[in-house]
């Protein structure tokens, strides 16, 4: 498996409709627009811009360790919180302008701008730093590290698992096979009229997690290049798509993008796949029954799918060392702790004990979950994010995609399969 990047000066023709000018490791990229100071040569490093999405909607934890760095150091980190959607294209054309800011946090790096990044290599050793989710070239070169990460997980309405007397797994022991879960949801359903059994996010995020608990590799390149994958991969979509009969699933979900979430906190959906970023909402806006994140079902794999929910870059430029030494400081196992206390987050190092204000319960059982995957899950997230290093993509979601078209019952099984692995091999091989 194809597993790191290559270092280049130039991915030709990684990012479709972009002029990419002239981006070079020596070009200086890290100046920004609010001073440019003399970094770590004890000079002052001027205000050092971090751009990020989504900090406020996180309990503001990325400003609240800026202050704080500013008060112990007397430098100056101004977050630039920039709509998710608007933060790609507004790094792209920093850099084409030679204007990125000091650091950022993204959600992937960028062919146009990754050569211009300082080495993090050695932040992820000292500070345990997860990674498998690190972007890490050839060379040992890491671009960036994980500021947190998500996982997809298990939620059950408490209240209707009570009212009908069904027991659920509480502890990482006896924990349900998607067989026992699944009669057991449904012992559920008859006792209490509740509509669905399941409602499941439209994501091959959620997917990905569900194949991997039937023992599924998911699809990876043979020596050839041609993406391939086992006979569990078959034996799960079918299993799915027995699953999606408008009884146990709703078939709306996945076919017309109706929303699992509001379906969920309705009340009248027995549990919810879907993942740990619903935790906030669920303690915020669930008020009319009891819910409870459990262990998901294992057929027989315990292989939850998780990720970097975003991760950090560091420009090179007059104020790189400045914004390293921030990082490093921002990665210190007090200060790291106090971010994902204060932010929420699931903790991207190895190391971490964090104390939650609500629901530690549920973040512990995430933590569990994420530390005991099994292999596969954070190799197969590495080569992904190679491939996004490299501008490589496809079109659409071949997996989601044709998934929806087999449950509609336009393709069958075998030609759902075939047409995923033709287009990630034509992509990516």
């Amino acid at each position: 498996m194809r597993t790191g990047i290559s270092r280049r000066t130039l991915i030709a023709g990684g990012v479709a409709g972009t002029a990419v000018l002239g981006l070079t490791a020596g070009c200086g990229g890290g100046g920004t627009t609010s001073g440019s100071g003399a970094g770590g040569d004890g000079g002052d490093p001027g205000t050092l811009q971090f751009f990020l999405s989504g900090d406020a909607n996180q309990g503001g934890g990325f400003a609240h360790m800026a202050e704080k760095y500013g008060e112990e150091t007397g430098v100056t980190v101004e977050i630039v919180d920039i709509a998710n959607d608007d933060l790609r294209t507004r790094l792209r054309n920093a850099a084409q302008a030679n204007a990125l800011p000091a650091l950022a946090r993204v959600g992937a790096v960028d062919p146009v701008w990754m050569n211009v990044t300082r080495d993090l290599r050695e932040l992820v050793a000292e500070h345990n730093i997860m990674a498998d989710l690190a972007t890490t070239g050839e060379d040992g070169f890491v671009y960036s590290v994980p500021t947190d990460v998500t996982a997809v997980g298990l939620y059950l309405n408490k209240t209707l698992f009570d009212q009908a007397g069904v027991a659920y797994p509480t502890e990482d022991v006896d924990v349900w096979s998607w067989d026992e879960f699944v009669d057991s949801v449904r012992q559920v359903q008859a006792a209490t009229g509740a509509s669905y059994g399941m409602a499941m996010d439209r994501s091959s995020h959620r997917l990905k997690s569900f194949l991997y608990e039937f023992g599924s590799t998911l699809f990876q390149p043979n020596a050839e290049g041609v993406f391939e994958t086992n006979d569990a991969t078959s034996t799960a979509l079918e299993y799915f798509h027995n699953l999606n009969d408008d009884t146990f699933m709703p078939r709306s979900v996945w076919l017309s993008e109706a929303d699992g979430n509001a379906l969920f906190k309705s009340g009248d959906v027995v549990s919810y796949y879907s993942g740990s970023w619903q935790i906030a909402d669920f303690a915020e806006n669930i008020a009319d029954f009891e819910w409870v994140s459990v262990y998901t079902p294992r057929q027989p794999t315990q292989a939850v799918q998780y990720g970097n929910a975003a991760s950090i870059v560091v420009f090179e430029g007059d104020q790189a060392d400045a914004a390293y030494d921030f990082v490093n400081w921002l990665y210190q196992t007090e200060n790291y702790r106090e971010l994902a206390e204060t932010s929420g987050f699931l903790p991207a190092t190895t190391d971490a004990e964090i104390t939650y204000a609500n629901n530690q319960a549920a973040f512990d059982l995430y933590n569990d979950e994420i530390a005991n995957a099994a292999p596969v899950v954070g190799e197969i997230k590495q080569m992904e994010i190679g491939f996004e290093a490299e501008g490589l993509s496809t079109e659409g979601d071949p997996l989601r995609d044709e998934v929806i078209r087999y449950l509609n019952d336009e393709i069958d099984l075998g030609t759902a399969i075939q047409n995923v692995s033709d287009r990630m091999t034509e992509a990516f091989g």
